[in-house]
């Protein structure tokens, strides 16, 4: 069976995430089955591009990129988001009101039930016990929750999660089965209630947590969960934990070491300024350690 590296693989998968949600959105919706076929291209045409794309005008060159794409890869360069799947996302929560939340208050019999219930359900902050993911994890799979809850914050609005498997590297092959068979057991044990959108890499959905010492009993939140190769795990831990302050100044002071660092490798620097091979990451602190910086516990990265 022959190998694909790396770079055809992750190297702009941030960008075909997003091109691929706002596809399943376009069909399953919208029923646009053009749009659909048009962001499904882009997507493709973008996995199999061996460089890291730098701007919206480098896509449009790729054929079946147009320019209503590229404006939408400028914005996700520059903001790390993209305003029109934020609205879709909250498309998909409003229906998720009407199936989840509105037989919810016809249970409890609330007099109010409104469409800001179903703000506070899914945007309330909430207390979260990382035992009870990882309670439920196959013991050979290694899952960090990301984000402000690991830089300690008190109570987070959402869940993300990062998971890896010693079985999926950056040279083998696309394991899907290894990100469905987590979610689908998370499904059966009634901790995952909704999904969003499930691809190969990565699960956007609604679970609902143990009673804690909210008010509320069984709260749902949002929950994100991506698949990472093994050997670009930490890389991605340090990324999504954040936060984008202390990710840019880790970043600068990278490549004033002499090393190029994003989400998936750290990279020499050679005199030409082309990147290297990326090195061996074993723990965050090997990341810290290549650049010669001072290790910085989680609770220490809100700048």
């Amino acid at each position: 069976m022959s190998k694909r590296k790396a770079p055809q693989e992750t190297l702009n998968e941030g960008i075909t995430d997003f091109l691929i949600e706002l596809a399943n959105y376009e069909k399953n919706v919208n029923r646009a089955i053009h749009k659909y076929n048009a962001y499904r291209k882009a997507a493709s045409v973008i996995a199999k591009y061996p460089e890291k794309i730098k701007s919206g005008a480098e896509a449009k060159k790729l054929d079946g990129v147009g320019a209503k794409i590229a404006e939408k890869i400028d914005e996700y360069l520059a903001t790390g988001k993209l305003r029109k799947l934020e609205k879709v996302i909250k498309i998909f929560l409003k229906i998720l009101f009407q199936q989840l939340i509105l037989p919810i208050c016809t249970k409890v019999k609330l007099v109010t039930c409104s469409y800001k219930l179903y703000y506070e359900v899914f945007h309330r902050k909430v207390h979260f016990d990382p035992c009870i993911f990882h309670s439920l994890l196959d013991s050979e799979y290694i899952g960090t929750i990301c984000g402000s809850y690991r830089r300690g914050a008190a109570s987070s609005g959402d869940i993300d999660i990062l998971l890896t498997h010693p079985s999926f590297t950056s040279q083998s092959e696309k394991q899907p089965r290894l990100l469905h068979a987590v979610v689908d057991h998370l499904e059966s044990v009634g901790f995952i209630t909704d999904t969003l959108s499930k691809g190969d890499t990565k699960f956007m959905g609604v679970c609902q947590l143990d009673r804690g010492e909210e008010e509320e009993e069984y709260p749902h939140r949002r929950i994100d969960i991506r698949l990472i190769p093994k050997d670009q795990y930490y890389c991605g831990v340090l990324y999504f934990t954040g936060s984008d302050i202390f990710n840019k100044n880790m970043r600068t002071h990278a490549l004033e070491k002499g090393f190029t660092l994003n989400e998936y490798t750290i990279r020499p620097l050679g005199v030409t300024g082309v990147a290297g091979e990326p090195l061996l990451v074993d723990s965050e602190k090997d990341i810290f350690d290549y650049i010669q910086w001072k290790y910085r516990e989680p609770k220490d990265r809100s700048e």
